[in-house]
């Protein structure tokens, strides 16, 4: 099989289409046939070596890929009861595993981490959910606020920052969206209450709304200590980039790892039927075939992009 990979680390010019045996599944596991796969930024540290140390003991080539959509064909031995081959998944892959990640045209992955592709979506759309919305959940799960209660969302016209206001509107809580002004319209459609520009002053925007500051504030953009200011004393702070602090205030700093949830196939599966009922909208950027994921990392590197890139693995790499 085909699959996009790197045997060095470094700039989106060490993506390279690799020739690898079709992975078999043991106990426990599915294969799938991969039709899509989202890119995001979790790819780009991966390929910078940000993951290096947990990759020590493998040998390359190494194969970014968290979320992916396709079709099961072929199970591991023993029970897999909720799949067949033939269904129509998504899954959550963790690419420092031992088969590696979701760019190939083949992956295996624990099948407590795979559910069915909602209903309606195309494969490229089904792709864009998993991660990004996970890592939403469970920043809003650490910040621990009560209905009706304040959450500012920096990065809110973005993938992971869609995602979080829609989660946060669904537990019925006052969004502030902190975004460009370009942007407004898109993350009201989304549901955000108030719009602050993402400008110099949108730490005095959100206290313009909320005098105090707000007791809980999503850091999708990764602003990290810059975005304290806005936070209330004793407030709650979700980061999605590792950094801890320190703050001070009372504020507590929540670091999401998302990768710990990924064998939570409940979690995963409501994020599902949350696409079904209308909470969640999935957004596609663009589509680029496979072998254009250096050009899809430079992109989405750069910046501006409104969803997410998708490679399409449906269409032969050879």
């Amino acid at each position: 099989m085909k699959a996009i990979g790197l045997t060095d680390f470094g700039g989106p010019e060490v993506l390279h289409a690799i020739d690898l045996p079709a992975p078999e599944p043991c106990a426990g596991e599915v294969r799938i046939r991969t039709h899509a796969v989202t890119v995001n930024p979790t790819d780009i540290g991966f390929r910078a070596g940000r993951r290096a140390a947990e990759l020590a003991e493998r040998t390359p080539p190494y194969i970014p890929g968290v979320d992916a959509a396709g079709v099961v064909d072929k199970l591991g031995p023993g029970p897999v009861g909720r799949l067949s081959v033939g269904d129509r998944v998504i899954a959550a892959v963790v690419p420092m595993g031992v088969h590696g990640g979701s760019y190939a045209e083949q992956f295996v992955v624990d099948q407590r981490s795979v559910v069915p592709a909602p209903k309606g979506s195309t494969h490229a759309e089904a792709s864009t959910l998993l991660l990004n919305a996970l890592t939403a959940d469970l920043a809003l799960e650490a910040l621990h606020l009560s209905v009706r209660q304040t959450v500012a969302v920096t990065g809110a016209a973005g993938a992971l920052g869609g995602y979080t206001v829609q989660l946060a509107k669904a537990r019925d809580l006052t969004v502030i969206a902190v975004a460009s002004s370009a942007d407004g319209d898109l993350v009201r459609s989304l549901g955000a209450d108030h719009v602050v520009d993402r400008g110099e002053e949108w730490i005095a925007g959100v206290r313009a709304l909320v005098p105090n500051g707000v007791p809980g504030l999503v850091d999708a953009a990764n602003l990290d200590d810059e975005a304290v200011p806005a936070v209330a004393d004793g407030g709650a702070l979700a980061t999605v980039r590792g950094w801890n602090g320190p703050v001070g205030r009372g504020i507590t700093v929540h670091p999401i790892v998302a990768w710990e949830a990924f064998t939570d196939t409940g979690a995963l599966d409501r994020l599902r039927a949350l696409v079904e009922d209308g909470t969640l909208t999935l957004r596609v950027a663009e589509i680029l075939r496979a072998d254009r994921a250096a050009e899809a990392h430079r992109r989405l590197a750069d910046g501006g992009i409104r969803g997410r890139l998708v490679l399409d693995f449906a269409t032969s790499l050879s």
